[in-house]
């Protein structure tokens, strides 16, 4: 019964930790599948993390700072849109700019106003998402089976997670199956096909920009106003270069980004319980080997098991309209 109860506890933590990498993927796939490379999912999911934890901070509710973080997120991807769609600068160096503007952002912020190093006050219950008991779950708690998948895998987790997985079916009947979606992958694919057809290459992007803007700022909100209290300097801690990880190996898809985003939140899981076991004839083994499994499996993926992953054609491409 406890190799059950370990196995729960591991899968529940897989789908909270998954999280963040979910809802980041399913943002990097409306702008990459529109022709607009995205690695700024890193710097943006940092900067809403730092807002909805100042904004539920000085507003005392964490929907405010939820909100707040949204508009942080479309103005960021806003400006990537501004530099790169608009005026055809180069996508990748914009990132970059994001980023590492975010990194510093943030950190700087958080000194000059709380006077702490990278930190924010922490946030009471009022003024952060407190995980949610689904119905029946405490009654079904010791029910075989049923009672350990319900009440203890998909009861008590935060409102972002249930969300998080909520979006990728809707994101799959968006990008494949509304006119939206079409013309947001004819204009990853063909934009002067697209263009000749009336429909606004650059219009298209920025909408799908700023999708982009509001799924990340749900990642970065579940980070610092629901598994965590407060924002910390770098707390992105590389998960949204992760997601585009992610997405490349789900092939710009969302159901195999999805299960990619699992693979990797479950080898994350994994390695916190990790550290500290010893193994025969081995030992324990270092605490760093351990927090780099998730990291090196993404390479390993990358580099051998994703296959040829065919991007859009036209991603990182300016599109120049003829006149």
């Amino acid at each position: 019964m406890d190799s059950l109860a370990d196995i729960a506890s591991l899968l529940n933590s897989t789908f909270r930790i998954s999280t963040p990498l979910v809802f980041a993927a399913m943002a990097g796939l409306f702008a990459e599948r529109s022709g607009v490379i995205d690695f700024g999912l890193e710097g943006k999911m940092l900067a809403a993390a730092f807002v909805a934890a100042v904004g539920a901070y000085f507003f005392g509710s964490p929907w405010i700072g939820l909100l707040l973080a949204i508009l942080a997120c479309v103005s960021l991807s806003m400006l990537h849109g501004f530099a790169s769609v608009t005026h055809k600068g180069d996508q990748v160096v914009s990132c970059v700019a994001i980023n590492i503007l975010m990194i510093g952002l943030t950190t700087a912020l958080a000194a000059a106003w709380f006077g702490q190093a990278g930190l924010t006050p922490t946030l009471t219950s009022e003024q952060r998402f407190l995980e949610i008991t689904l119905p029946f779950a405490d009654a079904l708690q010791n029910v075989p089976i049923i009672g350990l998948v319900y009440s203890d895998i998909i009861s008590g987790h935060y409102i972002f997670v249930y969300i998080a997985y909520l979006s990728v079916p809707i994101v799959f009947w968006i990008v494949f199956k509304t006119s939206f979606g079409l013309r947001l992958r004819a204009v990853g694919e063909n934009p002067s096909a697209v263009d000749t057809a009336g429909i606004n290459v650059f219009s298209m992007r920025y909408k799908a920009l700023m999708v982009n803007g509001v799924l990340i700022a749900f990642a970065g909100a579940h980070l610092s106003t629901a598994v965590n209290a407060n924002f910390f300097r770098e707390m992105s801690a590389g998960r949204g270069y992760l997601a585009l990880a992610a997405l490349i190996f789900g092939k710009w898809h969302p159901k195999t980004a999805l299960i990619a985003c699992l693979l990797f939140g479950f080898t994350d899981a994994l390695q916190i319980r990790l550290q500290g076991v010893e193994l025969p004839m081995i030992g324990t083994i270092p605490v760093q080997l351990i927090q780099a499994i998730p990291y090196i499996l993404t390479v390993v993926l990358l580099a051998g098991f994703v296959g040829k992953a065919i991007a859009p054609n036209a991603i990182g491409q300016p599109y120049i309209k003829e006149r």
